[in-house]
């Protein structure tokens, strides 16, 4: 059985370097971290020239002797693959592995992460580390598990060397066969950009004002996320070979330009996350506006973590001070932060939380990101909490394996992530409505899920088809789908979406959907394009709402609100043969209130088989998603047993009888919410009912189980 992550309990970590200390100090580190409910570590991440001081020379005595310690007193150990930080050798000697920057200049050694994934070199060197890594320390009785490099595509994201500039001229004569095929899905004909001869084709590079052809850059990020995958695969094979049955695989965070989908389904067993909320409180960063979410906002990039492995591990939690001697400076998390941050990661599905890092760095760059520890390794405050977080993760077994539970979901794709990226009409209508439904959703207290459409691709067959059963099966679980922009439609996700509606579901689709192909070029069919069949209405003219227009006001029933952004003209014409081309089941909801698109339709409902689709003709805001939350019947689903206000969030865990709800106060100040009925406060071990007050930066579980809600309607 796997030691973590196993379902049975929830359990502490923490980010060791052995390397950064005196060896007399390795036994007392663990023996603490044991003392106080700490049983695994990382190591080895950064320690390539432990094992490989100069080519070719394997010296493994150094991770031997700690992990002879480890053996003996009983800690678990997390190996990492040493291929984030290359030596000085490799760099010096091997130029081509390094990364650059678009205008060619190489990046140095000196920093980590300097490489690429496409130097036929470092795949190499970087392979051998790891078999020599994965022979020798496999079988080793502490090791548990295996993380892959550190924090792949952190720091940068881009990848413009030569091997890289030979590996995406490769991609492109694999995908497109023909420089005919590649002009035309490329609209190479604009601005005289035709391609005679492969070596003409590169990675986007330095251009008059940064402008480079938007579907060149398109595949460009594909052709990252693919580079990043295979490098990754690569080590997951070879560790497979040496690891014990049991033994898992991982990488940790999540940063641009990866299908992580992908990369879990050919190399992970799971993600892991590293989650710093202490950003929100950066000296240079911090929003004082008083609806800023700050480290609430880390439940975002949790969901984001649960849509590729719904049960995760935390692999860096924060636990101190961060900071870089060159940025990034914030305080020390205050009395109780710890605590909370721990919970809100456990609250999204997290069963293990490794904490960064024991002892802080006395030097280096991250020597003012602080771990549990300050520099002189005496009992703090911080290791006190962390002993009362194990005591309190101890009576949260129950919810080891519990999904997070969720009804409502918004859709996503990595193309449409990736458009949105470079596309500024596309980007600002989702950024906008992306941060609309997440503060929506926290502030109404509407649990969410995200859902990866691409995640559903087939990995075992060259077709590159999507499993439209598992997809559907998957959606299935949602009273309400909600894909704010679907800019880019790609034909294979839309059986499943259809067997949703047609099966009873909601779906709602957002503004700027629909008028764009596959290659990132527009369609020149009536709008919304392939979405037509599904949402029945037709968009015969559309445009951002213009800076002076004031607010445009949405009347839908006797409510009214606001469109932000962008605002879709939508009509519905169902007479047979009418130009529009309309379903017969639509009808408009709501339409506009003000400018001179004023009565035109804002939002179209079409009747589908037993279930509708909903079109948006602008993008959300705050209020407009909590209008169709409240009229879509999603709105607060647990408004009947808990009474909370919008500073608390509530995460729920299980599905079953028993349910586990997580309420967070990310206030310094207390907050007061009522429990209708009974519940059972977890960690006091009690009933609990009537007004409960929690205190600043506290957290209460309740269980919510099938008795505990009968007795409150007894």
């Amino acid at each position: 059985m796997r030691k973590i992550l196993n379902g049975e309990s929830i359990t502490l970590g923490t980010c060791y370097y052995p390397e950064h200390w005196d060896k007399s100090l390795w036994r007392e580190d663990l023996e603490r971290m044991l003392s106080v409910g700490i049983k695994t570590v990382r190591i080895a991440e950064f320690a390539w020239s432990k094992v490989e001081l100069t080519e070719g020379n394997f010296n493994f005595d150094f991770f031997d002797e700690f992990l002879d310690l480890t053996d003996e007193i009983g800690m678990q150990v997390i190996m990492g693959t040493p291929t984030a930080t290359p030596p000085a050798w490799l760099s010096e000697k091997y130029p081509d592995v390094l990364n650059a920057r678009k205008d060619g200049v190489l990046f140095r050694h000196g920093m980590r992460r300097h490489y690429n994934y496409n130097s036929e070199n470092y795949r190499k060197l970087s392979s051998r580390i790891v078999e020599r890594f994965a022979e020798h320390y496999g079988k080793r009785k502490s090791v548990i598990g295996w993380q892959i490099d550190n924090e792949i595509n952190c720091e940068i994201a881009e990848f413009y060397s030569e091997s890289d500039d030979k590996a995406f001229n490769r991609f492109l004569q694999n995908k497109y066969k023909s420089l005919d095929a590649l002009n035309d899905a490329w609209g190479t004909v604009f601005w005289n950009q035709t391609y005679t001869d492969w070596n003409e084709v590169h990675v986007p590079r330095t251009t008059i004002q940064g402008v480079v052809n938007p579907h060149q850059t398109l595949d460009y990020y594909r052709f990252v996320s693919d580079s990043a995958c295979s490098w990754a695969e690569i080590q997951a094979d070879i560790i497979r070979k040496y690891k014990k049955e049991d033994d898992f695989i991982t990488t940790n965070g999540i940063f641009g330009h990866v299908d992580y989908q992908r990369m879990r389904d050919e190399s992970l067993d799971f993600i892991t996350y590293d989650s710093y909320p202490n950003f929100a409180y950066t000296l240079d960063g911090y929003d004082p506006s008083e609806d800023a979410l700050r480290d609430r906002k880390w439940s975002r990039h949790l969901t984001e973590t649960r849509s590729i492995s719904p049960i995760f591990g935390i692999m860096e939690q924060q636990s101190g001070a961060n900071g870089w001697n060159s940025g990034m400076a914030a305080p020390t998390p205050r009395p109780g932060q710890i605590t909370l941050w721990t919970m809100q990661s456990i609250a999204h599905g997290a069963d293990f939380i490794s904490y960064f890092r024991w002892r802080t760095a006395t030097f280096g760059t991250e020597m003012y990101w602080h771990g549990i520890l300050d520099y002189s390794g005496r009992d703090n405050r911080r290791l006190k909490e962390i002993a009362d977080i194990s005591t309190k993760v101890q009576k949260l077994s129950a919810v080891a394996g519990c999904r997070y539970a969720a009804k409502v979901a918004v859709l996503k794709d990595c193309d449409n992530v990736w458009d949105a990226e470079y596309d500024v009409w596309h980007k600002s209508v989702e950024e906008q409505s992306q941060k609309a439904i997440v503060n929506a959703s926290q502030k109404t207290h509407t649990p969410i899920d995200f859902v990866y459409l691409s995640g559903y691709l087939r990995r075992d067959d060259a077709s590159g088809q999507v499993d439209t059963e598992l997809l559907f099966e998957t959606l299935s679980q949602y009273d309400l789908l909600i894909y704010p922009h679907m800019t880019i439609v790609d034909d294979r996700f839309l059986p499943a979406l259809t067997k949703y509606v047609e099966n009873g579901g909601k779906l709602v689709i957002g503004c700027r959907s629909g008028y764009k192909e596959i290659t990132g070029k527009c369609t020149m069919e009536k709008l919304p394009g392939k979405l037509k069949p599904l949402t029945g209405c037709d968009i015969p003219e559309y445009t951002y709402i213009a800076p002076d227009a004031g607010d445009v006001h949405i009347k839908w029933d006797d409510t009214l609100f606001t469109a932000s952004v962008f605002a879709d003209q939508l009509t519905v014409d169902n007479r047979s043969g009418s130009e529009a081309d309309c379903g017969q089941n639509c009808k408009v909801l709501a339409t506009y209130e003000d400018d001179y698109y004023k009565g035109f339709g804002a939002l179209t409902a079409n009747k589908f088989g037993n279930g509708e689709v909903y079109y948006y003709g602008s993008s959300f805001n705050e209020e407009s998603v909590e209008v169709f939350f409240d009229k879509l019947g999603v709105k607060n689903p647990y408004g009947e047993y808990l009474e909370l206000p919008e500073e608390l969030e509530l995460a729920v865990r299980g599905d079953g009888e028993d349910q586990f709800a997580f309420i967070l106060n990310y206030s310094k100040d207390a907050k007061n919410f009522i429990i209708k009925g009974k519940a059972l406060d977890v960690f006091k071990g009690e009933d609990a009912s009537g007004m409960i007050t929690i205190p600043g930066y506290g957290v209460s579980v309740l269980k919510l189980g099938k008795n505990h809600i009968e007795s409150a309607y007894a």
